[in-house]
């Protein structure tokens, strides 16, 4: 098995450092062209299906890079992104911070210390999402010698990465930074064990 693991391409949200989350964000035309851009880098590869988060950002960014194919596309809650729940919506950087900024950016900044607020979820919880998920494929034997394409989000490829890794520990969850927007991680997968191949490769 192979999965080449995307993120989204840029939302207006990504480009004003507002915190999206849940909020279903759509891109924008830069965030097309990336996604264009990437889906020329990944068009020799045949992928034999996709799953891809069901916001519309992610769902996007899987249709551009399948464009032309008959590559079945099955929406997979599991790989959405991590629920920021009230935070959504802030900016957090840069000009016009919000006051709750100071608590949020420790998600980036001091993971280990970051609490969820409202209905939000914990690094934990999102590990332990993904990592199901990721289990399920691994141990799907009709998926064994399959391409596969992931189309998700920056927490949610992170999350799945340290859980490749086998890294569980909060305070090292950005280790590698974050991914930037269409970053490709490519992962062999043989007897259930992930290697990752590449990790954040870009195609523009």
């Amino acid at each position: 098995m192979r999965l080449y693991m995307v993120r989204h391409g840029e939302t207006d949200w990504n480009k004003a450092k507002k915190v999206q989350g849940r909020a279903d964000i759509p891109l924008n035309a830069y965030g097309r062209e990336l996604a264009e851009k990437t889906a020329e880098g990944l068009r020799g590869i045949p992928f034999d299906l996709a799953y891809t988060s069901p916001l519309s950002r992610a769902k996007e960014t899987a249709q551009i890079v399948l464009q032309g194919r008959k590559t079945p596309l099955i929406e997979e809650p599991r790989i959405q992104e991590i629920c920021f729940g009230d935070y959504e919506g802030i900016v957090y950087r840069g000009e016009g911070l919000d006051p709750q900024s100071a608590e949020f950016v420790k998600f980036f900044d001091d993971t280990a210390n970051y609490v969820p607020k409202g209905d939000g979820e914990s690094v934990g919880q999102l590990m332990e999402r993904v990592d199901g998920f990721l289990k399920a494929l691994y141990q799907n034997p009709e998926l064994q010698d399959k391409i596969i394409l992931l189309s998700t989000h920056g927490a949610a490829v992170t999350a799945m990465k340290n859980c490749m890794k086998n890294e569980w520990s909060p305070a090292k969850f950005w280790q590698m930074g974050v991914p930037k927007n269409c970053a490709v991680t490519i992962v062999e997968v043989e007897g259930g064990i992930p290697k990752i191949i590449e990790e954040d490769k870009l195609y523009y």
